[in-house]
This record gives structure tokens, sequence and C-alpha cells, in this order.
């Protein structure tokens, strides 16, 4: 009988321990995917999330801010459009959080545990072609008060260059909170500069000549908000960086209560022109709140909540790349769709609860083509009473369009390229993958779809652990035709890359993916 009820014990001890969720059979890689890339030494976020231990001591709060989706931050519906680098925890890894701490996180058999991410240093793109960093360290008063600086970078560039990303690396994230990277070919910014006894400038809105309107004046680059990840370009696109040109930073300062000081810098990555060919200039429109975009007056007096509707007209047939809403404290919600001439509505992105610290540039995971006649909604929300936590003003004040946190926006940048034939087709993602999941089942490089390849194909590959990686494009003879990524790092869980063979003859390549202790090989055809 004692024999029967061990034999019992025993076996309900281990179906419970079978269903037990562990740190490291888990919860790691839900946190080295998610959490590891901002919270490790040297990046944003405030805490080390980098093992057991770590992890453990902020168990409660991780549980928390999951659980509210506020970490990871992740701001756009998903179920209303898709984007490149989908940033968010499905419900089953939440409830696996939720579980754990339940369950006083127990760590498990420390041989389940994936091992740390290879993550590089200075960048998640690679080695930078050219960094651009601030001659003098800027001194943030701590008087509560929001601080805008304008610094002049120069490039010396002896020849134009074509951008394929750009990588603001925040020297103090405490108190930066954005960036604008801008061109000047005009010399105003250094002219304003040697004006002044100290470091940079002041100003709001443009370096020349100010108001809300004033910065569609000057050329802008990727800049950075809280929670923005850099992206490269869909091949074949950039932007062109003129020879001796200047790139200005406009910083925002966020209210801090003790002096800090920063020494930002950004890491600038250029097209190979003999490996790839410029065949689009990415170009922007940003909607402010002036006619002809939003026909009344941008104001919102105090105790109200108020909605403002954008509109453009696309005057060309183009293919949309990003779109980068921006507000500030009051706001609360974003909505922007397009309709095109025959009816058709498309859902361009919808934020439902806004958040001014998490913010960010979405990439969609395809052009979305606007032919010329399409309108572009936005509706922005906007809560100026004493129910709006985030009110800087107790009681609600007057406000109006400005850059000062107690101020609002209505700013919309969008990208585009010039449409060509053939842009309905071409996904830079596949929509049906899950892009932020490890599988356990080892890193695999996916055919090549479509192959033959005609124009454009997306080069599809799974990771069993976060890792830089080097994707190169060799011929027959072994020679070096592309590279399309240079040292970038790459999560654990499924990516595409989408790969232009518009310039590439016809012939037989090879397209291979290296890391650490990683080789990974596949044949295609150019037709």
């Amino acid at each position: 009988m004692k024999t029967h009820f061990l034999s019992l014990f025993m076996l309900l001890l281990a179906g419970t321990s079978f269903g037990q969720v562990t740190y490291s059979a888990d919860i790691a890689e839900i946190i080295y995917t998610n959490c590891s890339t901002c919270h490790r030494d040297g990046e944003i976020g405030p805490m080390a999330l980098t093992n057991y231990e770590e992890v453990k001591s902020w168990g409660a709060m991780i549980e928390y801010v999951t659980e509210n989706r506020l970490m990871p931050p992740w701001q756009p519906n998903p179920d209303y459009s898709s984007f490149l680098g989908e940033y968010y925890l499905s419900n089953e890894e939440i409830q696996k959080i939720s579980d754990w701490v339940a369950d006083g996180m127990p760590q498990g058999n420390p041989a389940d545990e994936p091992s740390f991410p290879d993550f590089p240093s200075g960048s998640v793109l690679g080695e930078p072609d050219l960094v651009l960093e601030m001659a003098e360290e800027w001194m943030h008063t701590g008087n509560y008060e929001d601080d805008y600086r304008y610094f002049v970078l120069p490039t010396n560039l002896a020849e134009d260059k074509i951008i394929k990303a750009v990588e603001f690396r925040p020297g103090n994230s405490k108190i930066v909170h954005h960036a604008l990277v801008f061109e000047d070919l005009t010399g105003d910014a250094a002219e304003n500069d040697a004006a002044t006894p100290e470091y940079g400038f002041d100003g709001f809105g443009s370096f020349s000549n100010g108001g809300p309107a004033s910065i569609l004046d000057q050329k802008q680059f990727p800049g950075y908000v809280p929670g923005q990840k850099p992206i490269r370009y869909p091949d074949g696109v950039g932007q062109t960086l003129h020879a001796g040109a200047d790139i200005v930073l406009q910083l925002h300062y966020a209210p801090w209560p003790v002096d800090e000081s920063d020494k930002s810098k950004i890491n600038i990555f250029f097209m190979d022109e003999e490996e790839e060919v410029l065949e689009r200039e990415l170009y922007s429109e940003i909607m402010v709140p002036v006619q002809p975009f939003v026909s009344q007056p941008f104001v919102i007096p105090a105790n109200t909540v108020k909605e403002f509707h954008g509109t453009y007209t696309v005057p060309i047939d183009v293919s949309l790349v990003n779109i980068a809403p921006h507000m500030h404290l009051l706001g609360k919600h974003w909505e922007i769709w397009m309709e095109k001439p025959g009816g058709e509505v498309v859902n361009l992105i919808n934020i439902p609860e806004w958040d001014f610290n998490w913010q960010g540039s979405y990439y969609f995971d395809r052009y979305m083509v606007a032919p010329a006649g399409t309108v572009i909604h936005a509706v922005a929300s906007y809560d100026n009473t004493s129910t709006n936590p985030n009110n800087p003003s107790n009681p609600p004040q007057f406000v109006t369009w400005g850059e000062g946190t107690t101020d609002e926006m209505f700013y919309l940048p969008i990208g585009f390229v010039v449409y060509q034939p053939g842009d309905e087709d071409i996904v830079f993602n596949d929509p049906t993958s899950v892009s932020h999941k490890w599988i356990r089942d080892g890193s695999e490089l996916y055919p090549i779809m479509p192959n033959p390849v005609a124009d454009h194909s997306l080069i599809g590959f799974n990771l069993t652990k976060g890792q830089a990686l080097n994707i190169r494009i060799f011929d027959t003879n072994g020679k070096l035709v592309r590279t399309l990524r240079n040292g970038e790092f790459f999560n654990m869980g499924e990516h595409h890359v989408d790969l232009s063979t518009r310039q590439m003859t016809p012939g037989v390549y090879f397209v291979q993916i290296e890391g650490k202790d990683l080789m990974l090989t596949q044949k295609f055809v150019k037709q």
C-alpha cells in the first residue's frame, strides 16, 4: 500500500513539474528577444535584464508592464495594419510571465536556457560608414524646463552619397527625448552657431526662420524618439546626402531636476554604389496643422477634448514607405488611412493609446500604393482636461502649437517613393510569419521566394539566437556581387530581407548568411 501511495505521489509531482513555467525553458527566450536589446549596459533601458538573477529581481514589475502592454513599447494596433519589426508580446507570452511570477519565479534547469545574444556594441546595424559626434558636451540645466538645441555636424563629404540608414545614439538617454536630423546646404545653421558664444544655438522650428511650417523647408533624415529602432530603407531605395552638406541635429532635452551633460552622435550607413543601384529616392511629405492640411486653427482650450482631421491629396502616383505620427502629452489617439480615387479605403496606422514617452517611425511591411488623387486622412484627438493624468498643467491651460512639452503638436511625416509598376506585389516581410518568436529547431535559411527571380525577392531565415549577420550575394565563380547586410544585429526568430535584382544580370547566384558559428547558403536564379 505504501508503495502504491508513493508511486501515485511521484506521478503527481512529475505532472506538476512537467507543466511548470521556468526561466530557463520559457522566460529567457522572451526576455532576450524582446527586452535585452534595450535593457543592457550602454543602452536606454534603466536596468539590465541579461540573466536569471537580474530578471528575477524585477519580476513583479515585468509582469505589470507586460500585462498592461506598456512593454515592449509597441503603440500601433496590430489588427489595424502591419509593419516591419513589430515588437510586442503574444497573449501566450504574457501569460507565461504571469504564471512564472505567481509560481515564485523558478529558474529551472540552466541547461535549458538559450545563450545570451551576441549583441554588437555601438550600433545595431553593424559598422557605420560615417560617424558624426557632437564636438563638445552640452550641459542641460536642471531647471525643470525644456531645452531645444541645434548642433551642426560637418560631413566634409567630397561627393554625394546615398543614405541607407541613420542611427542616432543618445549620449545621455535620461535627458534626450528626441532628435531631428536635417541636411543643410545653405550654411545658415553654421552661421547661427558661430553667432553664439556657446556650443550650438537655441531655437524652435527651423534653424532659419522659425514657425510651425518652417520645418517643411529642410530635408530630413530619420531621427530618434524613445522606443524607435533604426531600420534600413528597402533595397534600391535611399536618400541623397550632398557633398559639402552639414548635418544639423535638433535635440530636445526634456525637463530635468539636476544638471546633466550629453554628447550624442549619429551613425550613417551609405549605399555601396558598386553593389547596389539607387532605383528610387525616398521623399517625405509632412502634414502639420496649417492650410491646406487642416482647415481649423490648432487651438485646444482648457477643459476640452478636441479632435483635428487633416487631409493630404497625393498629386502623383507614389508608394508609401513609412509614417511617423507625433503629438505631445495631451495626445490621446491617432487614426490614419487613405482613400483611393476609386473609393478603396486602406488602413495605414491606428494608435489607440498615445504615449509621449514611446514613439516611432513605422515602416510598412510592403509598398502602400497611393495613385494620384488618393486622399490621406489623419485624425488626432487631444484631452486638455483635469481627468487626463498626463496633462502637464493643473488647472488645464489654453494650448496651441509649439515644440515645448507643455505645448502641442499635430505633426505627421509620411515617407514615399515614386510609384513603379509592380509595387503592388512587393512585400518586405512575410505577413504570415511570426516575426519575433524563437523556434528551437535550429537556424534555417528558407527557400528564396519567388525563384527564379524577375525583379524582386525575399530572403527568409530563422535564427535560434540573436546575433550580428553578414548577408551577401555571390555568383557561381565565388565573386561577391552584393552585400545586403554587414554586421547588422538580428533577434532570435524569423526574418525577411528584401532583395532587388533589377540591376543583376541573368544567371545563377548564391545568398550566404554568415554569423558567429553560423553559415547558411541558398541558390537562386535571376531570370
